[in-house]
């Protein structure tokens, strides 16, 4: 089983670049997707049956801004939108989908800001998403999208000149912290213990071209699923936004086929 979480910063300017030819080339079971900045009335209509998919959206009141959706070729027992937080939740910032043998999340977390003007609201949001997480009675869980935190000082370029700076700080580290010490497993550590992934650049000073980046896009998947877990990669030669896809393999009976 394939699945693939990427930050398109626009689902429309992605889908002028060849979204579609990529997403077939993709042959993933799951494509998530954040930062879609549009209404579902706005999304080529291409995209709700390319490739068998059946799309799920999760759409920002605000018209332009944020947003997540969900391509998935199997379609879940019961879908969730909301995490509990009224702004987050107006932001369109989350899809559940729960399987058989599995829940399936896409996250969008809030940034928090160049000034750090948001990041309560941010820290109020993870510590919902833990309160969710941990209320959830299904046990095997994927949670994939854009965290908007590296993690450690291997997760991104400049670790010396960021430490204060907003998606580094240590406050916001420790969030992730809490959730791999409340179960979860960073999948693409599992299999990758060397430095230069990443998965978002600034649009400045020829950031991508120099690989001056930030790993702030993950897949964790609790410890249950851990072994079912096969690889983990980065598509950072994947164009179209700031960020680009990452994605894992897992042992196909996760999906139920065998």
């Amino acid at each position: 089983m394939k699945i693939i979480s990427w930050n398109v910063n626009g689902v429309r300017s992605v889908y002028k670049h060849g979204f579609s030819m990529w997403l077939s080339k993709s042959r993933a079971d799951i494509v998530c997707l954040q930062e879609i900045k549009a209404q579902k009335e706005q999304i080529p209509e291409k995209l709700f049956s390319s490739e068998g998919y059946h799309l799920y959206f999760h759409q920002a009141e605000k018209k332009g801004y944020s947003g997540v959706a969900v391509l998935a070729k199997k379609e879940p027992l019961q879908i969730s939108y909301n995490l509990g937080l009224e702004r987050f939740d107006k932001e369109g910032r989350l899809i559940h989908l729960r399987y058989e043998n599995f829940s399936f999340i896409n996250v969008y977390m809030p940034h928090g800001g160049r000034f750090k003007e948001s990041l309560i609201y941010k820290l109020e949001s993870y510590k919902n998403l833990f309160r969710y997480l941990r209320g959830l009675k299904d046990k095997n869980i994927i949670i994939a999208g854009d965290f908007n935190i590296a993690h450690e000082e291997i997760d991104l370029a400049r670790p010396d000149s960021n430490k204060s700076n907003i998606m580094f700080t240590p406050e916001e580290r420790k969030q992730l912290d809490t959730l791999i010490s409340d179960g979860f497993v960073d999948a693409f550590r599992k299999f990758h213990k060397e430095g230069g992934k990443y998965t978002w650049w600034p649009y400045m000073a020829k950031a991508r071209e120099r690989n001056l980046g930030w790993r702030i896009d993950y897949i964790f998947v609790s410890n249950s699923l851990s072994q079912k877990l096969k690889n983990s990669f980065i598509f950072n030669d994947v164009l179209g936004s700031d960020h680009c896809p990452l994605g894992v393999e897992m042992d196909r009976s996760l999906s139920g086929h065998g």
